[in-house]
């Protein structure tokens, strides 16, 4: 006896072949072509847009991350605080050198070093600018990575600290020491107009000391090596000043303001806090995550607000599958009931319209990721362009903190716009194929 035919398997290849003739049926034949092109592009805009907002949030978090490591200690370390003579609170360091020393032998520490901090006015041609100023040994200066390698430099910063001279306008008068050179930011050389050679004056109101009180110091420095690193903030105020010299100029004379720790894990700060106050001894630390911690919590705010936002954006765009599989389905009521007639099950049904309404999500979403990646990748031209179009002032550095817009295209955010997009279109056609499979095949051709 003969064995009766075995019944086609789920997902079998005559319902793929039926799901793409109806998606690709004109709307004479009684196809949904239009909908269906407008429910591609709706998903993929949303998909694109997702990426290109998660790879902006990624790109802009790692800039203003990085320039914060790249530019500033990762932890700062300073003396308990001290109510001098004249009741004042002092945090200086007398055994700075025993202190760094000790930092140093912390496991994970990559280097210490001592500063003298002040802030400043500072004068070149009429022009004035408010500064802060950091006193640093050259050799640690040339160890702090963004202004070692900045984006953007003028000068040498081998030259930083060594003696410059000045040529006396007096013809056959020979050039006098002109004390040591100085780096200063990109911003700061913008406002007072300076560039590498010319020489800048450094006003402090708490200058020199004498026996008719405190008088403001002034004195001029050359300027041997100009850096940006991206961070408005820290090109518009920052100055280098050699340690010794700063010392002098701010009467710090045998100590320092704080020591300045680098570590080899600074995303994991919070393990190196104790150790530090142990090696440190009577000490206070201030770490990267205490001084701009208000900033990344802000940031990780509003990345979340826009996820949802853009995930609501994604859902609405699926929702226009939903729509063109309720007027595919009206359309092929008639088919509908024909398959159902000579056999096909309502579970075929089912898949043949999730099919349908599948495709069209998968299609926009592959389409939606090369968009999102290509908008991340050449997100530089692009911005240009909406820049020249604008008239120019889009970006504004003072504002945002860096000097570009970043994007950072990360796997883990294109696998998530993915997964959501693909997602929400498999649950959204479960709805009109369910409403296909459980038509009434009678009901269906009463009229035909």
């Amino acid at each position: 006896m003969a064995s009766p035919p075995k019944s086609p398997g789920p997902f079998a290849g005559f319902e793929f072949l039926i799901a793409w003739r109806y998606l690709r049926a004109r709307r004479t034949d009684g196809g949904v072509s239009a909908m269906t092109w407008i429910s591609f592009i709706g998903i993929a805009l949303a998909v694109m847009a997702l990426i290109a907002t998660l790879s902006v949030r990624a790109g802009f978090r790692h800039e203003f991350v990085g320039t914060i490591l790249g530019a500033n200690p990762h932890v700062a370390v300073y003396d308990i605080a001290q109510v001098n003579d004249a009741g004042q609170v002092e945090r200086t360091l007398e055994n700075f050198d025993e202190v760094a020393e000790a930092l140093r032998g912390v496991d994970g520490v990559t280097h210490a070093a001592a500063v003298v901090r002040g802030q400043v006015l500072s004068s070149y041609r009429g022009r004035n600018s408010a500064v802060e100023v950091i006193g640093i040994a050259p050799e640690d200066l040339s160890l702090i990575p963004l202004v070692a390698e900045p984006e953007w430099r003028q000068g040498m910063l081998s030259a930083f600290g060594e003696e410059t001279s000045i040529t006396p306008d007096v013809e056959g008068a020979l050039p006098v020491p002109g004390g040591p050179g100085i780096a200063i930011g990109s911003g700061v050389a913008r406002e007072l107009g300076a560039s590498v050679g010319d020489r800048i004056r450094l006003i402090s109101p708490d200058g020199a000391r004498t026996p008719f009180g405190t008088s403001p110091r002034v004195s001029t420095y050359e300027v041997v090596y100009i850096f940006q690193v991206g961070r408005w903030d820290i090109d518009r105020t920052r100055v280098y000043l050699p340690f010794t010299e700063a010392q002098t100029y701010f009467n710090r004379d045998g100590v320092a303001d704080e020591v300045q720790v680098s570590v080899s894990e600074p995303e994991q700060i919070s393990q190196y806090v104790l150790p530090l106050l142990q090696a440190g001894g009577d000490v206070q630390i201030w770490t990267w995550e205490d001084s701009s911690g208000a900033f990344l919590r802000a940031l990780q705010m509003e990345d979340n607000i826009m996820f949802i936002i853009l995930s609501i954006l994604v859902l609405i765009a699926t929702m226009n599958i939903v729509s063109g599989l309720i007027m595919l389905v009206k359309n092929k009521s008639r088919d509908i009931g024909i398959l159902r007639t000579i056999g096909l099950s309502e579970g075929s049904i089912l898949r043949v319209f999730v099919i349908c309404g599948s495709a069209i999500g998968v299609a926009g979403t592959l389409a939606g990721v090369i968009l999102g990646c290509a908008f991340a990748i050449w997100i530089d031209p692009i911005f240009s362009f909406v820049n020249y179009v604008a008239g120019g002032g889009v970006w504004d550095p003072s504002v945002r903190m860096i000097s570009a817009l970043p994007a950072r295209l990360e796997a883990g955010d294109v696998v998530t716009a993915m997964a959501l997009s693909l997602g929400l279109s498999f649950v959204v056609t479960i709805f009109p194929a369910r409403r296909a499979a459980r038509m009434n095949p009678v009901e269906a051709l009463r009229y035909e």
